[in-house]
């Protein structure tokens, strides 16, 4: 083994965590639907964190080639990796049993939270990028960037109904563009 494959284990634990959080609250939320008062924005945006966890592993596979590694590139993957599973353990509530629960109460509740773990991640996504490769991401890569830390600057400022159902909408879109221009092929 070298020294991508001991990451690659880690990276991928963090990330089958992260997994793990929004389909155990996708369960939670099916055995309690009758308790549950349903939202659709952060339906929608647990779909997102799974689109991005499955994104980031894929785009992983590029740092297979690698042969340095120091502890500050290990620690840059690390960090975004960890973001991803931060937003993605608190994208939905933990359902307790016989208690009532409000969708929409809990997204709004988190959402300070949850956009400022997604431009935390936004912006550990650059760093990692310059602290491996020595520069900025490409210039499509690095707008697409921008346009998920605008997503996450305007849902932290606004606490406004129809922006976050707009929000997670236009998410929804720019990240399958996203995917489409720049990791549609492996290698």
């Amino acid at each position: 083994m070298d020294a991508f494959d001991y990451l690659a284990v880690l990276l991928s634990i963090i990330l089958g965590l992260a997994i793990q959080q929004v389909l155990q609250g996708y369960r939670a939320l099916i055995l309690s639907r009758a308790r549950v008062r349903f939202y659709g924005p952060p339906l929608v945006w647990s779909a997102f964190i799974l689109a991005m966890v499955a994104q980031h592993w894929w785009a992983s596979f590029g740092l297979a080639g690698r042969s340095e590694w120091s502890f500050a590139d290990f620690a840059a993957c690390l960090l975004v990796t960890a973001l991803i599973y931060m937003a993605a353990a608190i994208v939905l509530p933990d359902v307790r049993p016989q208690e009532e629960l409000d969708l929409e109460r809990h997204y709004y509740d988190e959402r300070t939270a949850f956009f400022g773990l997604l431009l935390a991640a936004v912006a550990a996504s650059v760093l990692r990028e310059v602290q491996l490769e020595g520069r900025l991401p490409e210039p499509t890569n690095l707008a697409f960037h921008g346009v998920f830390a605008a997503v996450a600057l305007v849902g932290l400022a606004t606490r406004t109904g129809w922006v976050h159902k707009l929000l997670a909408g236009a998410v929804t879109v720019s990240f399958v563009a996203y995917v489409w221009a720049l990791f549609g092929r492996l290698g």
